[in-house]
């Protein structure tokens, strides 16, 4: 059949699935009907019989879609890359298994919670995806810049690995920019701030993971995520999987510290579990409010205890080294060749700078007004 806008109107959709009819002029191309009537071009190529829909009939004209069947044609002939079409959901799930296999459990679940929540394509083809679906997407969030911005970045990621899958002939994200330039936070608690959220936090798990921050100057993840087993007589050792990079690390434990982390708990349990659960505590934003409204001090994060630590090592006598040590940091005074050949711990320099801030800490306690 030579396909015609006039044969078009007149094919009849079957009594049951779909039917293709195919044109004379292009090998492989035709128009589909299916039982519903609806009527799109397709083209069926290759040894396999893949088959592919080009746009629907009335949204693109005939020839359009010739012309389309052609190029397309043209490209799986020449031998070019040919892109496997496939569901944006198919795809996320065959994405986020990779990342489960290679990137730590916290990662897997921010990028999965991140590409569900605010990337909701269903079943659409992942080549039509469109850069105006993907501005529109990241636009709902302009009223949160920080989401906003992990938001572009975890999707990229996952454009970048559908590009690099060939599930993509071209990246919808390539002229798209940052929503926001990464900007270093600066903010260093005043010994004043410091003393007034030390005895605004409540007895309460959130309270003793604000303490730890303040006397160990570990990250987040690392003080929630700990269990029995990472915490010895007087040390902590965040193990390699919990760590941002990837290396095991020990650090001691003062009196205070330790005072916090009493009683011991089981080997596989969590110090500071969620409410009525055995997985680690994860009400955050409300828990952080409310203590800014108790000690009313703002416009700071709980990471930024981590860098308050580290300025309050210096300010007490600490060496940089011993500092980076108690960070974990592997740039800086361990870079490059000393990094490799380096293998001192360090632990009594980090009992001693561990006691001169506690020292610190409990004296900014011991003078609260």
């Amino acid at each position: 059949m030579r396909l015609t806008d006039i044969t078009i109107r007149s094919l009849r959709a079957p009594e049951q699935g779909a039917r293709i009819y195919t044109d004379q002029l292009i090998p492989g191309f035709g128009v589909r009907v299916s039982q519903g009537g609806t009527k799109s071009f397709v083209l069926t190529h290759g040894a396999r019989h893949e088959r592919e829909t080009i746009g629907r009939v009335g949204i693109v004209a005939l020839a359009d879609a010739r012309a389309e069947a052609k190029r397309r044609l043209a490209e799986y002939t020449l031998g070019k890359a040919k892109i496997k079409t496939v569901p944006w959901t198919v795809a996320l799930e065959e994405y986020l298994a990779e990342v489960k296999r290679k990137r730590k459990p916290r990662t897997h679940a921010f990028y999965k919670y991140a590409l569900n929540r605010h990337f909701r394509y269903g079943d659409t083809k992942l080549s039509d995806v469109s850069p105006h679906d993907l501005h529109k997407s990241l636009a709902r969030l302009s009223a949160t810049p920080a989401e906003q911005q992990r938001a572009f970045v975890v999707v990229r990621a996952f454009i970048r690995w559908a590009h690099r899958k060939h599930y993509l002939d071209r990246s919808p994200m390539e002229r798209m920019q940052s929503p926001h330039s990464y900007v270093p936070r600066e903010r260093v608690l005043t010994n004043d701030e410091l003393k007034t959220i030390w005895h605004a936090c409540e007895d309460d798990t959130f309270g003793k993971i604000v303490k730890l921050l303040i006397l160990t100057g570990q990250r987040r993840g690392e003080i929630t995520n700990l269990t029995g087993s990472m915490v010895g007589e007087d040390t902590i050792t965040i193990p390699a999987w919990l760590a941002k990079n990837s290396r095991k690390h020990t650090i001691p434990l003062g009196p205070m510290a330790k005072a916090l982390l009493t009683p011991a708990v089981a080997s596989d349990a969590c110090y500071f579990p969620a409410v009525g659960k055995t997985t680690p505590f994860c009400g955050y934003s409300k828990c952080k409010a409310a203590l800014d409204k108790r000690s009313g001090v703002s416009d700071w994060t709980l990471h930024d205890l981590r860098r308050t630590f580290a300025s309050g090592l210096a300010s007490v006598g600490v060496q940089l080294p011993v500092i980076e040590r108690l960070l974990n940091h592997v740039s800086g005074s361990f870079a490059g060749i000393v990094g490799v050949y380096q293998r001192y711990d360090f632990m009594p320099e980090m009992r001693n700078a561990i006691e001169r801030w506690e020292a610190h800490v409990r004296t900014l306690a011991l003078n609260h007004r």
